[in-house]
């Protein structure tokens, strides 16, 4: 990314967006047929999504849901987890985790990350088991695969049952292995920043079909068909259930998983060539696992800032690649010091990776309707951006 290579780059036609679907004729067609069939609702696009779902997660059990987190308070339920408990979770993750625990009455613990791939830290994790710790929630974080041999030799040691946080990680792999092929519990998001799309939406995998059937009930006010075709409920149970019109688009999304997820590979390592000019690489994100990096999906790209060597602060730095027509974000805010786990005693300086990454964190543009070229610019765009903020 020499001066002379980037100096004939301009601007783009249209802003850079942060994410966005990829959506064709395919998909359009589905939900159009679905809407004049009449039938709009939970019917035979969700059951043949759910199959086509399972086939690829190796044959487990999958159920559909209208999002990730609807998944995740339903799995909490399934294990039976509520008020005494206590959930271990990576503590970089989406909102929605800490929420679920809370919500269904139990205690998030959070866990401190790994610096460079910010996963959970089974070290920092051991360090926080109590007698009431029942459960452990890892994210696959911007889909690079947790360490999932020692990440389940960590829950058969201490009885542990595992929900594997796999938002961000639809397409990707460990050793060679599909993420929610294998393993406990696997929760999967669909929504529209994601590798692939049901506009909302959101998959669980789990391990037998009893389970699976529980989920139907947990997913649908609890209800569940007496013999009579009458029906009762023995758990109040929430609605939850994928309409068919979505299901539709996510099957024709599913066709192109794994092309979208080797473009977004092939952005990534395009990102990780331009920008190890302008930053050192602890902080650019993890690259994959050494002999496996197939196996990372790539749903974010997401840097660290030298704010220490800089004027700029991360909202102007923002700000200044919105002026340059690109959008950014922040992938995550540290959970525990959000208002309600403050309330809890969570302080700064409880888990000091998470709040680094969280204090200087920036998310890039990625996604499956991006360019070789959008790449390049943005790698222009920021590294003006770092020289106008004062880095050296």
């Amino acid at each position: 990314m020499s001066p002379e290579s980037t100096a004939a780059l301009k601007p783009p036609a249209r802003p850079i967006a942060f994410a966005a679907p990829l959506l064709g004729e395919e998909e359009f067609a589905a939900s159009d047929a679905v809407l004049r069939s009449g039938w709009i609702a939970s019917g035979p696009n969700v059951i043949a999504l759910e199959n086509e779902l399972s086939a690829y997660f190796g044959g487990r059990p999958t159920r559909v849901l209208t999002s990730e987190t609807a998944a995740l308070e339903v799995a909490l339920q399934l294990l039976g987890i509520g008020a005494g408990d206590e959930v271990l979770i990576g503590a970089q993750t989406f909102f929605s985790s800490g929420n679920m625990v809370e919500k269904v009455g139990a205690r998030a613990v959070f866990v401190d990350v790994d610096l460079k791939s910010r996963n959970i830290d089974l070290a920092d994790a051991a360090r926080r088991l109590t007698p009431r710790t029942k459960a452990i929630i890892p994210t696959h974080y911007a889909g690079l695969a947790c360490d999932m041999d020692a990440l389940y030799a960590f829950a058969k040691q201490h009885k542990l049952r595992v929900i594997e946080d796999a938002a961000l990680a639809v397409g990707s792999s460990w050793r060679g292995k599909a993420i929610g092929s294998f393993g406990d519990i696997a929760l999967f998001s669909f929504h529209p920043n994601k590798n692939i799309t049901t506009i909302e939406g959101g998959a669980l995998v789990c391990n037998d079909v009893a389970d699976a059937k529980r989920v139907e009930v947990l997913r649908f006010h609890g209800i569940s068909r007496l013999p009579d075709q009458t029906r009762d409920v023995d758990f109040p149970g929430g609605k939850f259930n994928l309409p068919d019109v979505n299901a539709a688009i996510g099957r024709a999304q599913l066709k192109k998983l794994d092309r979208f997820s080797a473009h977004r590979r092939q952005l990534a390592h395009r990102y990780l060539s331009n920008l190890r000019e302008v930053l050192s690489d602890d902080l650019l994100p993890h690259a994959g696992h050494a002999g496996d990096e197939a196996g990372h999906s790539w749903n974010l790209f997401a840097i660290r800032l030298p704010l220490d060597r800089m004027t700029f602060t991360r909202p102007q730095v923002m700000d200044a690649m919105k002026v340059r027509q690109v959008a950014t974000s922040v992938s995550y805010e540290s959970p525990h010091l959000t208002s309600l786990f403050r309330k809890q005693g969570w302080k700064a300086g409880d888990l000091p990776n998470t709040e680094l990454i969280a204090d200087t964190t920036l998310t890039l543009p990625l996604h499956a309707g991006l360019t070789e070229g959008d790449v390049d610019y943005v790698c222009v765009a920021l590294a003006d951006v770092l020289k106008e903020g004062g880095l050296q």
